[in-house]
């Protein structure tokens, strides 16, 4: 190997790491400096600033006054419990929907023909070519009182809203309405992320060999007890990557929460959204997004650990 090819070799792995480092690591860096910081009436509207005309002085002073305050304040707020809790329980509800609708969806597409196969993941990824949040809009129209899904029920005479409103206010209590709720941030993310669970399940479920379901009918299985046999457990590290790709930023939705769940959703995308922007205490907000930055590493890093036991294994 020539010289110059090595050192190809070596640029083209390093190319990498440095697009981590420096949209990933260094952005990270900063908001992890901003969490160490604290409020001011400054602009930018925090301190302390570093001085690099002062030298190595300078730098020792800007580091001797970082300090943990703000996350023994996110420690002492029930609020920020309550937001990080709120958005793991919806997160992982809407991951648990996301995965009894993708599982079946993706399992019937690899039964397809070939040529169908090919269509149907089109019309998986077709939604990605329209603006996320025209579509979340979209919800807005159809969950809304007097919105297409409520004037679609009535048209079929069907309209169990409007049936249950009418009781509701028979009875003095206010009329039913599933946008600003939570079922509606439910319905808006798995709508939104249906595609991130189905694509990894198609690609394994793809793979699996149809002469392992032929052995198993072989040695006496019905075709239920060959699926959860041969084809489910095989099946698994999709069901792990899809989880994960749809869990992990449903934790931090703010779109979502925002025009779908009202005041009432608190989640931690709405929470750094409020301290950043409305209430401009942006360590406080730093903090939070740190927080909710190294509680995802946790899964990420045993997911990481459990494919690298698959490839040993399969070695």
């Amino acid at each position: 190997m020539s010289a110059q090819h090595r050192d190809r070799s070596r640029a083209a792995a390093i190319a990498p790491f440095l697009w981590l480092g420096l949209f990933f690591l260094f952005p990270f860096l900063l908001v992890l400096r901003l969490s160490l910081s604290d409020i001011a009436l400054a602009v930018p509207p925090y301190a302390p600033q570093l001085d690099l005309s002062a030298g190595v002085d300078g730098v020792r002073e800007f580091l001797a006054a970082l300090d943990f305050e703000t996350y023994g304040r996110l420690g002492g707020d029930r609020l920020y419990l309550a937001a990080y809790l709120s958005s793991m329980r919806i997160a992982a509800i809407s991951t648990g929907i996301l995965l009894l609708i993708g599982y079946p969806i993706a399992y019937a597409m690899v039964r397809c023909p070939p040529a169908a196969r090919r269509a149907l993941v089109l019309a998986v990824i077709l939604p990605f070519w329209t603006s996320f949040l025209i579509r979340i809009y979209a919800w807005i129209a159809i969950l809304k009182p007097a919105g297409l899904l409520n004037a679609a029920l009535g048209a079929v005479g069907v309209a169990p809203l409007n049936l249950l409103n009418a009781a509701l206010g028979a009875v003095g209590l206010a009329p039913l309405n599933l946008l600003n709720t939570e079922a509606a941030v439910h319905i808006g993310l798995v709508y939104a992320y249906l595609p991130f669970m189905v694509l990894p399940l198609y690609a394994v479920l793809e793979r699996q060999p149809a002469e392992l379901l032929e052995a198993a009918a072989d040695l006496g299985c019905t075709p239920v007890q060959a699926f959860w046999r041969v084809t489910f457990p095989m099946s698994l590290p999709g069901v792990a990557a899809g989880a994960l790709l749809c869990f992990i930023p449903m934790v931090g939705e703010f779109v979502v929460p925002d025009l779908l769940g009202g005041s009432q959703t608190l989640m931690l995308g709405k929470v750094i959204w409020t301290e950043f922007f409305a209430n401009r205490d942006w360590p406080t907000a730093s903090a939070v997004a740190v927080a909710l930055i190294v509680t995802l590493i946790v899964p990420l890093t045993l997911f990481q650990r459990q494919q690298q036991r698959l490839l040993e294994g399969g070695r």
